[in-house]
């Protein structure tokens, strides 16, 4: 009987991470009506436990004029999605941490300015660079604008001043549990970028890195240094 319920737990455990893979918001993007003229060169970064994206700044800001009003011109920007009072803390409590993952809790997004190459800014950080034909960026810039709450006049929502220079926090669509994490959230943007990577079983940070590492596509397309594009 032991031996039965515990095949029924994994069996649970298995078909919840499947369909948080599937179902979870933010949502996987299939389509998009974003159009971009030209390959672009994207950053997969991680920061200890967490990974988000730097992408060029130009289309998102195009997409999102709120991020364009407060950074103004920046080449790069960061992106990342998780638990509200967890990723605004500077702070970092057995408690807050605790109700992040067994709860499911308000999500934040986190958005920097970046004014260097992510490899050059980041030197201890450990960074994977992707380059994205013109479909599959306009494809993870829809995912990625789709990670913002937009309020009943559509504009997204600031929460607070992030906890480094030059950045900010903005209040996220969906909700942040064990199985939907920020490392969940990069899977599903890489997984709208066309990217093959298996968003429900990504919880964690090294296996989002080494996903991204292994599947690499050989003949990636040339890129853009840095995208000076335009967007539909």
């Amino acid at each position: 009987m032991h031996g039965r319920r515990w095949v029924m737990f994994l069996g649970l455990t298995v078909y919840l991470l499947i369909m948080t893979g599937c179902s979870t918001k933010p949502h996987v993007v299939e389509t998009t009506e974003i159009t971009v003229d030209t390959s672009i060169r994207i950053h997969v970064v991680r920061h200890g436990w967490h990974t988000g994206f730097v992408i060029p700044a130009e289309v998102i800001q195009s997409r999102l004029p709120e991020l364009a009003e407060r950074f103004g011109q920046t080449p790069y920007m960061e992106f990342g999605w998780g638990d509200r009072a967890y990723y605004q803390s500077a702070n970092k409590s057995l408690g807050v941490t605790l109700r992040a993952v067994l709860w499911p809790t308000d999500a934040i997004v986190y958005t920097r300015a970046i004014p260097d190459r992510p490899g050059d800014y980041y030197p201890d950080a450990e960074v994977e660079t992707l380059c994205l034909e013109s479909r599959q960026f306009a494809l993870l810039v829809n995912f990625i604008e789709n990670s913002f709450y937009r309020d009943a006049e559509g504009d997204i929502v600031f929460s607070q001043d992030g906890l480094l220079e030059n950045s900010l926090f903005f209040r996220g669509t969906g909700e942040y549990y064990l199985f939907n994490t920020c490392n969940t959230w990069t899977a599903r943007g890489l997984k709208s970028a066309e990217f093959g990577i298996s968003p429900a079983f990504k919880i964690q940070a090294g296996s989002v890195m080494r996903s991204v590492a292994r599947n690499r596509p050989g003949n990636q397309p040339a890129c853009e240094p840095l995208a000076s594009v335009a967007a539909r």
